[in-house]
This record gives structure tokens, sequence and C-alpha cells, in this order.
């Protein structure tokens, strides 16, 4: 089988809908020769199965919990057992902060909701990275892609979920410093808003849709994940071999913008 990823065995989180960019991911690294493993957690395990049957295969689904280092655990025993205790790459596609870290309450939001939002949303990729390190060497390294939104100015009822965005991006450098040794990349992408239902929890994320296509030099569409999915598969390709702690724009240059 030919394609950037043929042989390679990869571990995508967050898939909920066939409009998520972890579905996206997931669905092109397939076309480009990677066997593929889901996970999922508590009642969106149904939904991650129910989308999984639309994917070649379809792949397995398996539970982990972002908070839980034993669901970490339990993935890598199925890994041992069923791929030979090799993982070559994963995707980072967790997120998650309570409402009142959302909207515009961000003066108001409690140290108890922050601290859940950080934990899932930027905790949890030291948490899946070191869980699964065992894998990743065992493959000679591999990489580590997480989904970003770029954080260096403040957004429209972002909040909290930016804060812990600029702290996924400083634990993803962190990571790559660490785990350089181990031939183990770590990089983001930086993805433009796209229509998916995590997007849509957000409240005012139509104010991201109506300025992003008219400000982007490239132009930008809201339903198209397929550019942000190609982007994820080339790093978790070899074509990268000395990237890391990198962050990617995929946002049709809207970043490089001024007024």
């Amino acid at each position: 089988m030919s394609g950037l990823l043929a042989g390679k065995r990869v571990l995508v989180t967050g898939v909920l809908t066939d409009d998520s960019l972890a579905y996206g991911v997931a669905r092109v690294a397939q076309e480009q020769g990677a066997e593929v493993l889901l996970t999922s957690f508590g009642r969106a395990m149904s939904l991650t199965r129910r989308v999984a049957k639309r994917l070649a295969g379809p792949p397995e689904v398996l539970e982990l919990d972002a908070t839980d280092p034993g669901t970490v655990d339990g993935v890598g025993a199925w890994i041992a057992e069923r791929w030979d205790g090799r993982l070559d790459g994963i995707l980072h596609s967790i997120g998650f902060a309570p409402a009142s870290c959302l909207g515009g309450g961000f003066l108001e939001a409690p140290w108890e909701d922050v601290a859940q939002a950080l934990q899932v949303s930027a905790f949890s990729l030291k948490t899946l990275t070191a869980g699964l390190l065992g894998p990743l060497r065992a493959a000679g390294g591999g990489s580590v892609v997480a989904l970003d939104f770029d954080n260096r100015v403040a957004w429209p009822g972002y909040d909290w979920m930016g804060v812990a965005k600029s702290a996924l991006e400083s634990t993803a450098r962190y990571l790559a410093r660490d785990l350089g040794a181990d031939n183990v990349r770590v990089n983001l992408v930086a993805a433009g808003p796209i229509r998916t239902v995590a997007a849509r929890s957000i409240p005012g994320f139509s104010r991201f849709e109506d300025v992003w296509d008219e400000r982007s030099p490239l132009g930008w569409s809201v339903t198209d994940p397929e550019p942000v999915a190609r982007a994820c598969v080339a790093l978790l390709s070899d074509w990268f071999p000395k990237t890391t702690g990198e962050l990617l724009h995929v946002d049709g240059g809207y970043h490089a913008m001024g007024v």
C-alpha cells in the first residue's frame, strides 16, 4: 500500500461526528495507508462508534478519559496485544471547558472550573503522550500532533479556553524538548474556525465565521476540514523528520494579516 502513512499505526482522539476535525484526520490517514485506532469517552462512546462505521475498516473504538491515566494504560495494553506494542503517531484532539469559562465570564469563572479546562485541554497532552511513550519508543519514535487555536491574542468569548490552548502550546514545546532523544516529535496545528459540534458550543463562534474568509488571503471555508486534516497527516508522516515544537497555522493566512 502506498501513501504518506503506509505501514503506520495512528491513534486518533476526539472523533465525535463526521464534521469533527479528528474525523477528517482519521479519514485522510486511512487514505494515506495508516491503520487507525479511535478513542472516546463516556456517553460520547456511542456517537464515536456510530461515526466510526463510516470509516474504512471500521477502526476499533477504545475508552480513554483524559483525566484518568488508567484508561491510557488500557489503550496501551490494547496496542501491546493487537499492534505488537508499536504506535507511530497520535492525534490529540481533546478539549473541554465548563460553561462558566466561556462566553464573557472570564472574571467570574471559579478556579475549580478553570482547573478542569486546563487539565482536560492542556495537561491531557502530557498524560496521553507520556502514557503511550513505550509504544512510540517501540516504533523507533513517532509523531504527536495536537489541534490548536492560535492564542497570541484574546478572542471574543473564548476566555479560559484560550488560556488552556496557550497552556497546550507551552506543554507541546516542553514535551518536544524532553522527547527529542526518543525521536518523538511533538507539534501543533493551529486551525482556522471549522463549524464543528465543539465550535458551535462556544458563544459567539459566528463572529469568527463572519470575518475569517474575508481577511484570509487564501480564503477560508468553515465547512471544509480537509486542509487541516492534510496538514495533520503530513506532520504524522516521515516528511518532517526534524520538525518539533512547531506551531503550524492552517487558517488561510488569517494569522499573518493586520486590520
